[in-house]
């Protein structure tokens, strides 16, 4: 089926392409969301919410990128509106037990991989690496990774972050200089 045929069809609330749209993006939303969230259980609730997005939007889609552009920019926006909520919550968690108002608030948990099918071999480097791009702006972030673990081209980042390809290329240099210097610090100071 063209894409523009299922974009249609999608439109008109038709729920078997719904359903073909949600097993053929399924993953990839999931395996963007776990490069975030690095937690399993949250990037299948955000990917739950990535398609009830889709589903409820749809109609306002324009179809001026893919259809497969448009869920990931979906699912990259979700996630990193998550991973700031769950910031502010762990400030608050901070600020809770220095006061000691408040003893439900839970610390947020680090995990320690990059995707879940390609977990790298050493999970310490994976854990430092992974602190070292949490520490990076997050549109530097998102182009690195965007480029560097899906393997998206220029064109498909800029399209995703709808900013131009020279400011793709500038946020990866910036993202690559400041990874450097993270990683050199964190080695210098722990070896």
């Amino acid at each position: 089926m063209e894409e523009l045929e299922i974009i249609k069809k999608l439109k008109n609330g038709d729920e078997d392409t719904f359903r073909m749209v949600v097993q053929r993006y399924s993953r990839m939303v999931l395996n963007c969301s776990y490069k975030f969230l690095r937690n399993k259980e949250s990037a299948e609730d955000l990917t739950q919410e990535v398609f009830l997005e889709v589903y409820e939007s749809v109609k306002t889609f324009r179809a001026d990128s893919k259809l497969s552009t448009w869920i990931y920019r979906i699912a990259v926006t979700k996630s990193l509106n998550h991973l700031k909520s769950m910031k502010r919550k762990k400030r608050f968690a901070v600020l809770v037990s220095i006061f000691g108002k408040d003893d439900s608030v839970k610390d947020i948990p680090l995990a320690d991989s990059i995707a879940p099918d390609k977990e790298l071999e050493n999970k310490d480097r994976a854990r430092i690496l992974a602190w070292a791009l949490d520490k990076l702006p997050d549109n530097q972030r998102v182009a690195f990774t965007l480029s560097k673990y899906d393997e998206m081209s220029y064109e498909e980042i800029s399209s995703i972050m709808k900013t131009s390809i020279s400011s793709v290329e500038s946020l990866i240099h910036r993202a690559k200089t400041n990874l450097k210097k993270k990683l050199y610090n964190y080695y210098k100071k722990h070896l």
